[in-house]
């Protein structure tokens, strides 16, 4: 057992140093730049990370500047990954390392879990690829990588103490980060590349399990909002927007077009979309018009669209519709 444990260690660190992806955030093991990967990366894919990453260290090169940023200048760099209290988070625990730790990070994982927002997989994350701490990490990609190697189903700690066995102590961060690589490109949920795979020897699956249950199907909505913009050409265009609740349960305090229950005569329809978040998959009609009478909002201008807590449903209209900041405005009012 301890043989294969070595060979699998040896086999997977040696096709990670040949294989792994250029990803920005692989680049330095700064502490602050290791952190906002993990974050980010959490329920969300790499594709869709890599431009937010760089463009939120551009707005927010040190944890200095995060912490002494506006919660709505944060949430506007997060606009378009959605789990905002992922940001929130962030942003809270910029201030406690500032303010508390005079800006020196932590360097273990139990330290980082006192921090807001820090789960035990990303205080280890944190701290292996950070620090070198030997601690193993559990996500979504390590669990299927240990499920087939070990060809059964482990629950709760057991997959803590399966990685733990395997944990290379000596290079813990690398080899953290290959766990997830080799789930992410070739152990993957559905058709598994395994004639690619360096540890395919020593592993009892080969291939997927069974399934033990059907996934739960998405839920279908159908919706639909009204984009009201002025002045279409002129350097003062705006969009009008409406704020969620403070203490709405999804996205609080984000901007959106405003939704509209029924359409008449009056509105002109723009396009449809598709939009999947949290289980509901959403078919999105967009109209354009004048706000009714009641109308609550604000005019947004144009050209500050992209500094402001936009909900992605709402950055994917307005990019659509050519209202973004960088391009091209079609005629308004």
């Amino acid at each position: 057992m301890q043989d294969d444990r070595r060979q699998f260690r040896r086999r997977l660190l040696a096709w990670y140093d040949r294989h792994r992806r250029e990803l920005p955030w692989r680049a330095s093991r700064e502490p602050y730049r290791v952190w906002l990967s993990e974050i980010m990366l959490q329920q969300t894919r790499v594709a869709a990370v890599i431009g937010h990453y760089q463009e939120f260290l551009r707005r927010f090169p040190t944890v200095e500047k995060l912490a002494a940023a506006r919660e709505a200048s944060v949430l506007a760099a997060w606009s378009g990954l959605g789990y905002y209290r992922r940001a929130r988070m962030l942003h809270a625990a910029a201030r406690v390392v500032v303010r508390q730790y005079k800006g020196k990070f932590p360097a273990t994982a139990d330290a980082w879990r006192a921090l807001p927002g820090i789960g035990r997989y990303t205080a280890a994350a944190i701290a292996s690829i950070a620090f070198d701490e030997p601690v193993a990490v559990v996500d979504g990609n390590v669990e299927r990588v240990l499920q087939r190697v070990a060809g059964k189903r482990l629950a709760g700690e057991e997959q803590w103490e399966a990685a733990t066995h395997l944990l290379d102590a000596k290079r813990p961060g690398d080899f953290n980060q290959a766990m997830m690589e080799l789930g992410a490109v070739v152990c993957t949920p559905r058709a598994p590349v395994c004639l690619t795979c360096p540890v395919v020897e020593l592993c009892a699956t080969r291939g997927e399990l069974a399934a033990v249950a059907k996934p739960v199907p998405q839920k279908k909505r159908e919706i639909d909002y009204l984009l009201t913009y002025r002045n279409g050409n002129s350097a003062d265009a705006a969009v009008l927007l409406v704020q969620r609740a403070q203490d709405a349960s999804l996205m609080p305090g984000m901007w959106e077009l405003p939704e509209v229950a029924g359409v008449n005569g009056a509105v002109i329809s723009l396009f449809r979309l598709r939009h999947s978040i949290t289980g509901t998959d959403y078919s999105v009609r967009v109209w354009r018009g004048a706000p009714p009478l009641d109308a609550s909002g604000k005019w947004i201008p144009a050209e500050g669209l992209r500094l402001v807590a936009l909900t992605g449903l709402a950055r994917k209209i307005l990019r659509k519709a050519e209202l973004l900041q960088g391009n091209s405005r079609p005629t308004g009012n």
